[in-house]
């Protein structure tokens, strides 16, 4: 498999916190969308900002001629929260792909990568692990090319 030149590594460092702001961004924005879908399906309530209820309350749920519809007014963060996830998730992909295709890994590593926006903690599990990682790759590569580098210059 072929590896990163090291002329990529500035370019592989900055994708790399990239990838780690959204991973968390996004693994936070996963647990806040499964406690919204467990108050919508399993309580029955959807969350509102303002309107008849106040600044945040909870509306009932009730069954539709087109399923589930909201009896509440105002701004529904549920769908908020839902919504926000999805454009994260896209945001997160882009980031999983920058530092996946910067490395040169291979797919199957992309596909776990790209699991932890839709599988609960798993963002936050690769996030700490892929920056071990990629960091002690980088460390290891730089160092190596520094020994070959010393031999050469003092000729």
């Amino acid at each position: 498999m072929p590896q990163p030149k090291l002329a990529s590594f500035p370019a592989i460092r900055g994708a790399l916190r990239f990838y780690q702001i959204a991973s968390v961004i996004t693994g936070t924005m996963l647990l806040l969308l499964c406690a919204e879908m467990w108050v919508k399906y399993g309580l029955g309530y959807e969350l509102f900002a303002g309107g008849s209820g106040g600044p945040l309350w909870f509306a009932p749920v009730v069954e539709g001629p087109h399923g589930t519809e909201s009896t509440g007014d105002g701004a529904n963060l549920s769908l908020g929260i839902l919504v926000a996830h999805g454009w994260f998730y896209v945001v997160y992909l882009f980031a999983c792909f920058r530092v996946w295709s910067l490395m040169r890994w291979g797919f199957p590593r992309f596909l776990l990568l790209a699991l932890g926006g839709i599988v609960p903690f798993l963002s936050f599990i690769m996030e700490a692990r892929v920056g071990r990682e990629v960091r002690a790759y980088l460390a290891q590569r730089e160092a190596a090319a520094s020994v070959h580098a010393a031999p050469e210059a003092a000729r």
